[in-house]
């Protein structure tokens, strides 16, 4: 038995109400959650803040995980979503903390890593796009799901999925150009 053989079962145990299974799932999944939520958000309390987010989101929502696709691959998009959803709060809360002053445009390449700025500039660009793009571009580019992957996860026919990666990667990359010059 592999680890994702593991991880499934306790997927499926835990969807099905069993309270140990969902805390084994739950400790056995954050350090993978704790990464892929690194990999959208540039700050590592930000990171912490996400993952936390989506183990709650986890916790509640595993009893809707049907199975379509895999327990990773459904874990993928409630990470995304809850970094997402994370990286959003977090601004909004900055834009009342500082009393309405802007953002810094762009983040200040002397004080900002080239990593941490353009995670940054990435995520301002998904927050523009329309939910539907916005994830499906997520679970490709940032997640490294497959086009089929996605589909299946989302419901959609695959090339569906591949139109919609290709219209929000056309406005992400228009987003990105216009800020930079």
């Amino acid at each position: 038995m592999t680890l994702a053989d593991g991880i499934d079962d306790l997927a499926g145990a835990a969807a099905r109400g069993d309270a140990a299974a969902l805390d084994a799932l739950l400790t056995a999944i954050r350090p993978e959650v704790l990464r892929l939520c690194g990999r959208l958000l540039p700050n590592r309390e930000d990171a912490e803040e996400a993952c936390q987010d989506a183990l709650l989101a986890v916790a509640r929502g595993i009893g809707r995980f049907e199975g379509r696709a895999s327990f990773h691959t459904w874990l993928y998009r409630v990470t995304a979503n809850r970094a997402r959803s994370t990286y959003r709060m977090l601004r909004r809360r900055w834009l009342v903390e500082a009393g309405g002053v802007p953002l810094p445009d762009p983040p200040d390449p002397r004080r900002t890593s080239v990593v941490a700025g353009t995670r940054l500039d990435l995520l301002e660009a998904l927050d523009a796009l329309r939910p539907e793009l916005a994830e499906a571009l997520t679970l490709r580019d940032v997640l490294d799901l497959g086009y089929r992957e996605i589909a299946d996860l989302l419901g959609l026919p695959e090339g569906t999925v591949k139109s919609r990666i290709h219209e929000a990667r056309r406005q992400v990359r228009q987003r990105l150009t216009d800020a930079g010059g």
